[in-house]
């Protein structure tokens, strides 16, 4: 078994789509970005990458390059699962945080957990997500930014 570990934050940019775990949450603000700056897939993608040890997102989809401009993350997702398989990992659970005072996002929860299991071939019941807010504090509290971290065990597909 392996433990991987991400983490992402980006700046809140008026007029911007708020893409969170494939789901586009209604408001006037979203993540600032070169793709779509989907913030829990991005640490979720970085936990997946470190725990099978093959670097992290900027090294697979660098921001310099206008071929990732706009990108769906959730095809960049499915992209990196499918390179963890073959280095012979599957996925045992994932537990995502994203960090966000507002919009509330537990409506649309179940919605992005469906959305990430199916990018990943797995069972609904091994994507944990929830969302919390920093009371006011720092820069998601004061409602400049966004971040999310995620948390992942792969386990050996060959045992």
């Amino acid at each position: 078994m392996r433990i991987g570990y991400g983490y992402d934050v980006h700046k809140l940019k008026y007029g911007r789509k708020c893409i969170l775990c494939g789901v586009e949450i209604p408001c006037d603000f979203g993540p600032d970005g070169h793709s779509d700056a989907d913030v829990p897939v991005h640490a979720l993608i970085d936990a997946l990458l470190g725990a099978a040890a093959l670097g992290d997102i900027g090294r697979h989809f660098p921001d310099t390059d206008e071929k990732w401009k706009n990108a769906d993350s959730i095809e960049l997702l499915k992209t990196i699962y499918s390179k963890v398989r073959s280095h012979n990992y599957t996925l045992g659970n994932a537990d995502i945080t994203i960090v966000l005072e507002a919009p509330r996002l537990s409506t649309y929860i179940e919605q992005m957990q469906s959305i990430v299991a199916k990018a990943i071939e797995t069972d609904i019941n091994n994507i944990n997500i929830k969302a919390t807010t920093e009371e006011k504090l720092g820069v998601t509290g004061d409602g400049k930014g966004i971040s999310s971290t995620a948390v992942v065990l792969l386990q050996n597909s060959q045992i």
